[in-house]
């Protein structure tokens, strides 16, 4: 046990990390929340000066803002259902016994690896490219058109490069857990004569909950701030049809030059991201603490 002396050790070695953690993350919201009160425009700073909430109000009437709101909640939803179902079933794959089983895991893991620009790009490029690309060829193959992807199905084909993306690290993580349970419960349950499917449900799913729920909050924190992907591809568009949150921030900033309305939809995405962090950390601790 530690006495209170450790204790108060910890803290004081601790101290000064938490305090720089502190300054490094306090210091850019405070600028971010000190802009979204002003009118600032780096290439005419002379109309300067506080506005208020105008920026919020500017920002929330946007008509792109709700078609970005619900394209981040499309694109999170999707790519946990894809990533949590894809990674139990890759996870039961590769825990079998076969040969080159651990070439075949790293294989599985390796695009998480990839930089998601360089990934957008090939997919880009290389693979959903309606005439050059992997899917064009398979279509004409079998006689039916290719398809656009990023001009007719934009939200799908980044859906589907993200998903490609987060599937190895949920695949690890299950893995993980799937790899700790008692393969002497595996055999009673056998002996009892539970069959796969039964044991999938009553043993394998509830051992490897914990697991699911922390993939599906580690994912959800980084699922709302995917740009890179969208810029690479298809650029926000049609219109807004992939346009999410983050995007959105971007083109104020970036492409607008309005820094106020970009500093005011920033703070409006870390309070929707705290809001669904709230939910998904209470789900946890639900779960940890069975």
């Amino acid at each position: 046990m530690a006495t209170q002396q450790t204790r108060s050790l910890a803290r004081f070695m601790m101290a000064p990390s938490v305090v720089l953690l502190l300054v490094w993350m306090a210091i850019p919201l405070a600028l971010t929340l000190w802009f979204s009160f002003q009118q600032f425009n780096p290439l005419n700073p002379i109309h300067d000066g506080f506005v208020g909430f105008s920026n919020y109000a500017l920002f929330w009437s946007n008509p792109a803002f709700l078609q970005s709101i619900l394209n981040t909640l499309t694109l999170v939803i999707s790519v946990l259902l894809i990533t949590v179902i894809g990674g139990i079933l890759l996870a039961l794959l590769i825990d079998q016994p076969m040969w080159g089983q651990g070439i075949v895991r790293i294989l599985v893991i390796s695009p998480f690896f990839v930089m998601p620009p360089v990934a957008a790009l090939v997919w880009k490029n290389m693979i959903m490219h309606p005439q050059y690309g992997v899917f064009a060829d398979i279509a004409r193959f079998f006689g039916a058109q290719p398809i656009d992807w990023f001009g007719q199905h934009p939200m799908t084909a980044i859906i589907i490069i993200v998903a490609w993306q987060w599937l190895p690290f949920a695949t690890l993580i299950l893995l993980t857990a799937l790899q700790s349970l008692d393969g002497e419960q595996k055999e009673a349950a056998e002996m009892d004569g539970a069959g796969f499917i039964s044991r999938f449900i009553y043993l394998t799913l509830p051992h490897m909950s914990r697991a699911i729920t922390v993939v599906i909050l580690i994912q959800t924190i980084f699922l709302l701030s995917v740009y890179a992907e969208i810029l690479v591809t298809t650029n926000g568009g049609p219109g807004y049809a992939s346009t999410n949150l983050p995007f959105l921030v971007y083109q104020k900033a970036l492409l607008e030059f309005k820094i106020g309305q970009a500093s005011a939809g920033g703070v409006i995405a870390v309070i929707l991201a705290n809001i669904v962090a709230f939910f998904a950390m209470r789900a946890v601790g639900k779960n940890l603490d069975k």
